[in-house]
């Protein structure tokens, strides 16, 4: 029976099937979220398999810490905010090998481009975005790849509202530069 309604239950009835040990629930979760949390980690650290494993680890923070959850935002925001987070400690550990071993960060993957130009278009953005600071490349992603408003964007990366507008304005302003400097476009 409870199969049934798992799949149409809301988030905090799944949250409870869970805490009483339904994997079902928790598994519904995960097919609820694992799409938007693979867009975020992938435009953000651009390779597959890490950002596959960043979504892992997310859930399975979220599976171990479920029982302090308040509910004080959506599990949307709650969930991006770790992925988000999770992303930017790789990112760091990136840095500081890069800088150690002078290797590059790896391609972006965005899929489902469907045209040449389309693909050239994308790569011109991946490349930039891959130059821009991550504290820059988190407010850009999410407001404009993911198309989270600029409300969740504050939410998810636990920033006031003002500062996701600067940092989203000052973003774009780098990305243009960096864009124009390289005459990718």
């Amino acid at each position: 029976m409870e199969k049934v309604h798992v799949k149409s239950a809301s988030d905090v009835d799944l949250i409870n099937l869970s805490l009483n040990g339904s994997m079902d629930a928790f598994s519904t979760i995960v097919s609820r979220y694992e799409s938007m949390i693979a867009k975020i980690t992938i435009s953000m650290i651009g390779n597959k398999d890490d950002a596959d494993d960043i979504g892992q680890e997310t859930f399975i923070r979220f599976y171990k810490s479920m029982d302090k959850f308040k509910g004080d935002s959506k599990l949307g925001t709650y969930l991006a905010r770790t992925a988000i987070n999770l992303t930017l400690n790789e990112i760091k550990k990136r840095k500081k090998r890069w800088l150690v071993t002078t290797n590059s960060y790896e391609n972006f993957d965005i899929p489902s481009i469907d045209n040449e130009e389309s693909q050239d278009i994308t790569n011109v953005v991946n490349e930039s975005l891959k130059k821009l600071e991550p504290k820059y490349r988190s407010v850009v992603v999410l407001r404009f790849i993911q198309g989270f408003s600029t409300k969740e964007t504050s939410e998810i990366l636990e920033l006031p509202l003002g500062t996701v507008l600067s940092r989203l304005s000052r973003g774009q302003q780098k990305l243009k530069e960096i864009i124009t400097k390289a005459d990718m476009i």
